[in-house]
C-alpha cells in the first residue's frame, strides 16, 4: 500500500516537475490510502491557488482511493511519532497513517527526509 502526502499530490494535480515521481502510485488507486488530512491541505490549497471547482474535481480523484479517517488510536500514535521525529501536525498524521498500514509515503515534504516507509524526492525549483 501507498499513502501520497498533500505535496505531492498538489505537484501531480499542477503536472509539476515531480510529478512524474508521483503518477505511478496516484494512478493505481486500489493500492493507495488516503488520510483525511490531505483531503483538506489539497482541497485548501487548490482553492486558494486556482477556485473551488477545481478543488472538487481534485478531491474528487482522490477519493477513489481509501479515505483513511482520523480516528482516537490514529490521533495518538500521530501524536507519539510527532514528537518521536519532529514533524508537523499534518505530517504526523500521514505518517501515522502509513505506518498503521504499513504503507510506504511518497512525498517531497523535506519533513519526510530520512524516515523509515518513506520515498521522498526533493523539490524542484
Amino acid at each position: 500500500m501507498n499513502v501520497v502526502d498533500s505535496s505531492a499530490w498538489l505537484e501531480y494535480f499542477a503536472d509539476a516537475p515531480n510529478a512524474k515521481h508521483f503518477a505511478a502510485v496516484i494512478e493505481k488507486p486500489a493500492a493507495l490510502l488516503v488520510p483525511s488530512i490531505t483531503l483538506l491541505e489539497v482541497f485548501k490549497r487548490v482553492v486558494q491557488q486556482r477556485d473551488e471547482s477545481a478543488a472538487l474535481q481534485c478531491v474528487a480523484v482522490m477519493q477513489q482511493s481509501e479515505v483513511v479517517d482520523l480516528d482516537a488510536a490514529l490521533s495518538l500514535n500521530a501524536a507519539a511519532l510527532g514528537l518521536r521525529h519532529k514533524l508537523p501536525l499534518a505530517d504526523s498524521i500521514v505518517y501515522a497513517t502509513a505506518r498503521s498500514h504499513n504503507a510506504i509515503v511518497w512525498t517531497q515534504d523535506a519533513d519526510f527526509d530520512g524516515l523509515a516507509g518513506v520515498q521522498y524526492f526533493a523539490k524542484k525549483a
